[in-house]
């Protein structure tokens, strides 16, 4: 199960939306309502946290472009 993050859509500029976390699993559909309010929400979407696992790092910056060499997988 993924924990989603959705907010309210406010019905006026002055109103704030209110954010809450829910489980949901991948192949559900998107909340459309707050399931306690009933009030219009969207799903937040967020950076989330990367990681990397195993493989090799890519190489280190330089001050010439890679793509002149096709270092960096293009294909020029």
């Amino acid at each position: 199960m993924a924990t989603y993050v959705y907010e309210t859509i406010p019905a006026s500029p002055d109103e704030k939306p209110e954010r809450f976390e829910i489980q949901q699993s991948m192949k559900d559909d998107a909340l459309t309502t707050h399931p306690e309010t009933g009030k219009p929400v969207r799903r937040v979407i967020s950076g989330g946290y990367g990681f990397s696992v195993g493989g090799s790092s890519a190489p280190a910056a330089t001050s010439q472009s890679c793509c002149g060499g096709g270092g960096c997988g293009c294909h020029n």
